[in-house]
């Protein structure tokens, strides 16, 4: 091979799909190659010409503009254009523009159908293109067995074994001895009419009735657990086995709008292989302490590499690792309880920022807050709840999840506040939209309940669905906001990498990727009435409003678990390597094949930006 055509091998090998040809098929394609070299401004291919070749950018940039003049795209090294033409018989259907000095190399249309016909992953690439060739790119990623996610794809409703088996709570124990022998059932739902009111269980028979000598022919009432915890049917199976976990109960009904539509067993779980996370929150369950929390939770970055390289999306490895927080919480909230005895009036703790949008990764600070019940009188009250808010928000600190650099917790005097003050903040935060309050909005329109009286959330949840949704003015702020947050891609679809610093030449992977997608979901949402605050459920519910398109949805979905799952990866590298796990990655650490992917994902988030300033923005007020 003569210097100049490995000189081009060399090229191609450095260029997605190229590199993923055998040695032997890229050593032959220099051959077959025409080079071609095009002033800046004269027109390569135009609308209806022939073009029967496929053309790869050596150096410089061109432009595609459809036939009304709206640009399209720009190409610059490594690129490839003319591919659309070779599908439509040969003819071009856009105008493609030398911006710059450009040296082309033509490959001839019967060479690439040659490729594209020997080699999958040469005519995948090509016969996928933008958000649909991220989608694609997303399946090649292998997909392993691993019983942690077997779990976070089965819903509750898929391990419902059998009808529901149920009696009147009044019957008598005897009446419910023997429907549950009839039925060979190890737990019995007890109604009340179409309500639940009870449940009791084989072992209940046991512990409250023979050990006991109770006379039979009293009401079952008398013994059943009142008001049992339960579950919906679309809910994961994973959450399901947490918690029965977290409550030490084997028996969970299912509820679907309030009517029970089945029971999940231990047995019905323990099918499936248990996990280690589960495991975890149980041990988080009986500490005592913080620092004993923190012996738990030292053990998720572990966790989160190995969900990583068992094949877990990010939306599953952000779930499983906020299940941990959410238990911690919920441990250090049981414990202040027995500390400072029982809260004076009924709260509700909820968790704000990614831990609300169930997205945590390895690297998490605290967002919480606490709302009160309007019986909340400070003179009385006021000093319970703030010990309570320190003991929980410095455990958490202790435990692994370190304060808030912004101090957006609960230990901060301005969001422990009963109902009545939320509804003010909210309000004004909506009316008068300024720079602060929509730095606030990014946390606080995130809130998820993890323990206490979840009903004096809802109440202020529908309150701030029903006064955002349609409100143009306050939208548009929002995104006026969320285009602050630019994607790392240049005119000519380079990485725009940071200069200078502890971080040079490295891309922000949470600022710049991942958080562009949770503003667009956040806006979506609100802007729809949608209550969901996990950013993947907010892009589902929004494909079914007309603020979005279907196709739209769909590659920003793609888009947002390409740059995830990327992230995520990166972190688990740190962690392997011993270094603390970060969001900013050298592009140079990527494959061609991310790096390709990479960009289109970028591609999609500013497309899809744009198309959100014409949905919510000033021009669309």
């Amino acid at each position: 091979m003569t210097l100049e055509l490995s000189d081009i091998r060399d090229f191609l090998k450095r260029h997605h799909p190229f590199g993923l040809l055998p040695d032997g098929a890229l050593a032959d394609l220099p051959s077959r190659l025409t080079a071609r070299y095009f002033r800046k401004g004269s027109v390569i291919l135009d609308v209806e010409q022939t073009c029967l070749h496929l053309h790869i950018i050596r150096s410089g940039a061109v432009e595609t503009r459809d036939p009304s003049g709206n640009l399209l795209a720009r190409l610059s090294e490594g690129e490839c254009f003319g591919v659309r033409a070779m599908f439509r018989g040969g003819k071009a259907a856009n105008r493609i523009t030398a911006i710059e000095d450009c040296l082309v190399y033509q490959l001839p249309e019967q060479d690439f159908h040659a490729l594209a016909g020997q080699y999958p992953q040469f005519s995948y690439f090509f016969e996928l293109m933008g958000g649909a060739r991220l989608r694609g790119g997303m399946q090649l990623i292998e997909e392993r067995d691993d019983d942690q996610l077997k779990l976070m794809s089965l819903r509750v409703s898929d391990l419902i074994a059998r009808a529901v088996v149920s009696l009147e709570a009044t019957a008598t124990i005897r009446e419910a001895g023997q429907r549950m022998s009839s039925e060979r059932v190890s737990c019995l739902l007890l109604m009340a009419g179409e309500k639940i009111v009870g449940i009791i269980t084989d072992r209940d028979l046991r512990n409250r009735v023979v050990a006991l000598g109770r006379d039979l022919n009293e009401p079952v009432s008398n013994i059943m657990t009142a008001n049992p915890i339960s579950i919906r049917p679309d809910a994961y199976a994973f959450d399901a086995l947490l918690t029965m976990t977290r409550h030490n109960i084997r028996h969970l009904p299912v509820l679907d709008d309030g009517k029970p539509v089945g029971v999940v067993t231990t047995t019905n779980l323990l099918a499936r292989q248990s996990l280690s996370a589960v495991y975890m929150a149980g041990n988080i369950s009986k500490r005592d302490t913080a620092e004993g929390m923190a012996e738990v939770i030292a053990q998720v970055p572990e966790l989160l590499s190995h969900l990583i390289e068992a094949g877990a999306t990010s939306q599953n490895a952000g779930h499983i690792v906020t299940t941990l927080s959410d238990s911690t919480t919920a441990r250090l909230l049981m414990l202040a309880e027995e500390k400072f005895g029982p809260p004076p009036v009924p709260y509700v703790w909820l968790a704000g920022g990614s831990q609300g949008r169930q997205e945590q990764t390895a690297l998490s600070d605290q967002d919480n807050c606490l709302i009160l019940d309007d019986a909340y009188d400070a003179a009385k009250h006021g000093d319970y709840f703030k010990a309570m808010a320190d003991y929980v928000c410095d455990g958490l600190n202790v435990a692994g999840y370190v304060y808030c650099p912004g101090d957006m917790m609960a230990k901060t005097d301005e969001w422990r506040q009963p109902v009545r003050v939320w509804q003010q903040y909210f309000n004004k935060w909506i009316e008068q939209p300024e720079p602060k309050a929509l730095m606030l909005c990014s946390v606080w329109f995130d809130l998820r309940p993890i323990h206490g009286s979840t009903e004096i959330f809802d109440e202020l949840h529908r309150m701030i669905r029903t006064k955002a949704n349609g409100n143009r003015i306050f939208l548009a702020y929002m995104v006026g906001n969320a285009l602050t947050h630019h994607v790392p891609l240049g005119f000519f679809r380079n990485f725009v990498m940071i200069r200078g610093g502890d971080h040079h030449q490295t891309l922000d992977m949470k600022h710049n990727g991942v958080i562009p997608i949770v503003d667009i979901a956040r806006i979506h949402a609100l802007g729809n009435g949608i209550a969901s605050v996990n950013t993947y459920e907010r892009l589902h519910a929004a494909m079914q409003t007309s603020s979005i398109s279907q196709q739209g949805a769909r590659d920003l979905l793609d888009a947002y678990e390409f740059i995830s799952i990327t992230r995520l990866k990166h972190q688990t590298r740190q962690i392997r390597e011993g270094q603390a796990p970060n969001n900013f990655l050298h592009p140079d650490s990527l494959s061609a094949f991310e790096r390709s992917h990479l960009k289109d994902a970028f591609s999609v988030i500013k497309s899809m930006q744009n198309a959100l300033e014409t949905s919510f923005g000033k021009s669309g007020t």
